[in-house]
């Protein structure tokens, strides 16, 4: 049934995203037992794909009618998983951001360095590469234009 209900809403996703959820409620009305509800059920997940928007719709759906039936299962976990591996993603990215953010400013300084004090400047470099916090490292850079002396920039981040 997925499979023919796939091809004649081709072209009409929300007709998909209707189909997909009388498709499932008539899993529970023939009183298929749990886990062969959950396979039948990500099969035809698979099979009738949905936008983002539509997907949001027909999980809304979804849920009301599993309150309504009080019918919580394994999706519902999965779901959960799901999200937690979303957070968990963005974590990671934000974390890869602040370290390539990092590397550019360092870049940056080492650029402001060679240009305002010459290669006596660089010898600040390792002191600066361990510099952890993305806010310092910016102050750093910032300061190279007003500061005179090496000594001047060195207080910025040793403070």
């Amino acid at each position: 049934m997925a499979h023919l209900v796939a091809l004649e809403t081709s072209n009409n996703r929300t007709q998909r995203k209707l189909q997909k959820f009388v498709l499932i409620r008539r899993l529970y009305e023939k009183g298929f037992e749990r886990e062969k509800v959950i396979n039948l059920f990500r099969l035809i997940d698979w099979m009738l794909t949905l936008p983002l928007e539509l997907e949001q719709e027909f999980w809304q759906e979804y849920r009301e009618y599993e309150e309504s039936k009080d019918m919580r299962y394994v999706t519902s976990v999965e779901r959960i998983g799901i999200e937690k591996g979303i957070e968990q993603g963005i974590e990671q990215g934000i974390e890869q951001g602040k370290n390539q953010l990092r590397q550019g400013l360092i870049k940056g300084i080492t650029f402001g360095l060679k240009l305002k004090f010459g290669d006596v400047g660089t010898n600040l470099l390792p002191e600066i590469e361990e510099i952890t916090s993305v806010d310092v490292l910016s102050a750093v850079l910032d300061a190279i234009e007003s500061v005179d002396t090496i000594e001047q920039l060195r207080q910025v981040y040793q403070l």
